[in-house]
């Protein structure tokens, strides 16, 4: 897929469109770019909250989708082919075909996920992506204060990006303030499908159920025992709230292969959670469902 020099100018990147030009302006443009059709009415309440959202994302984009706006009433008979049943509906074309689409009016952070899923993330501020990406760094240097800085400057720009709520939520975790990170993700949709908000809900759900014991007992315990599979899953635990995921999967692991019914299998469950705050493509996760497999299906 090719997309549009992004000097091309905003004004045309959202047009008027109709049954008569939906060939050339859709079908045949988006062989060329993304492009984004909005079936709408003038009578229609959601549509007019949903027009101007997605037209201020379009420009966003900086020339990466265009959009194509079509009021049903006056032109019915594509809308009828696309079988749109209630209204706004909207589609998204690339090389000639409907790809992706949604109905009713959303939230400005699905809008922006819609277009970067359309467009390989190609869309957006490019300042945004340089801070998030800044964010990222600082968080992996321990510098709290820098990561900090970057993710409250991406939620200035955009106050919905999850990616920067997430971000700002690892930052009072890696701190210790639980209570603050709790406030902060709440800040993102609860549905949200977005792998650093799952995370770190992942990660705040395993910090709530950490024993109260330190580490270093529960360490000694399992030394003195190795069949404690309770010493180690509380250890496992304690290990996951301290962000020590590896350490944490390999007790686990060790209780699935010595008993993987233990407790409900209680162990093979924190392993999902845990692989999930890592992130579900992180090395912990790879290595460890590549682990677990080899363990159940031996």
């Amino acid at each position: 897929m090719t997309f549009a020099d992004p000097t091309t100018q905003p004004d045309d990147l959202i047009k008027e469109g109709s049954d008569a030009a939906f060939m050339t302006d859709v079908v045949e443009a988006s062989k060329h770019q993304p492009v984004i059709v909005d079936f709408w009415a003038t009578w229609c309440g959601p549509c007019r909250t949903l027009g101007p959202a997605l037209e201020k994302a379009v420009r966003a984009a900086k020339g990466a989708v265009k959009m194509v706006k079509i009021d049903v009433d006056k032109n019915p008979a594509y809308a009828g082919q696309l079988r749109v049943q209630s209204i706004p509906t909207v589609y998204a074309f690339v090389n000639g075909q409907p790809v992706d689409g949604f109905q009713g009016a959303i939230p400005d952070s699905q809008i922006k996920a819609f277009i970067d899923k359309l467009t390989g993330g190609q869309g957006g501020s490019t300042e945004t992506a340089q801070l998030l990406e800044l964010g990222e760094e600082s968080l992996g240097l321990n510098d709290f204060g820098g990561a900090a800085q970057a993710f409250a400057h991406v939620l200035s720009i955009e106050p919905e990006n999850e990616k920067a709520i997430a971000g700002m939520a690892r930052v009072y975790l890696a701190g210790g303030d639980r209570d603050q990170a709790l406030q902060t993700i709440a800040m993102a949709p609860q549905d949200s499908k977005e792998p650093a908000v799952q995370s770190v809900r992942a990660q705040l759900a395993l910090s709530a159920n950490a024993p109260a014991g330190a580490a270093a007992e529960l360490e000694a315990k399992v030394a003195a025992d190795p069949n404690d599979h309770q010493a180690r899953f509380d250890l496992a635990e304690a290990q996951s709230a301290a962000g020590d995921f590896k350490g944490a999967v390999d007790n686990l692991l060790h209780i699935v292969k010595a008993d993987r019914e233990w407790n409900e299998q209680a162990a093979r469950k924190q392993l999902l959670t845990i692989f999930e705050a890592a992130g579900l493509s992180s090395d912990v996760a790879k290595d460890g469902r590549r682990r677990l497999s080899s363990i159940l299906f031996s």
